[in-house]
């Protein structure tokens, strides 16, 4: 299983053999390899699930809504708060 954040994309960059595009992630510009989806599949304006760099996937609207909410329910403890035990260790608090 792979953690996916989704994307928008501004744009296709010209040169990188077609493969790398500007992708807008919570806001920020990001540089984002798309040659592993297939050829032409993506275009300015789509949604991608984006993995170390990589578009892995390509979503609708809703699609990246959904991984969207998913990743904010990680981020929260059992109570909807964040969790801030000791974060030198990692561990987790009682």
């Amino acid at each position: 299983m792979c953690l996916g954040i989704p994307g928008r994309v501004r744009e296709l960059l010209d040169g990188y053999g077609g493969q790398l595009a500007l992708v807008d992630v919570e806001g920020a510009p990001r540089k984002v390899n798309i040659g592993m989806l297939d050829e032409g599949a993506v275009t300015a304006g789509d949604w991608v699930v984006i993995h170390m760099g990589f578009a892995v996937e390509k979503v609708d609207e809703r699609g990246a809504q959904r991984a969207r909410a998913g990743l904010e329910l990680m981020g929260r403890g059992q109570d909807g708060e964040i969790d801030e035990s000791d974060t030198r260790t990692g561990e987790v608090g009682t």
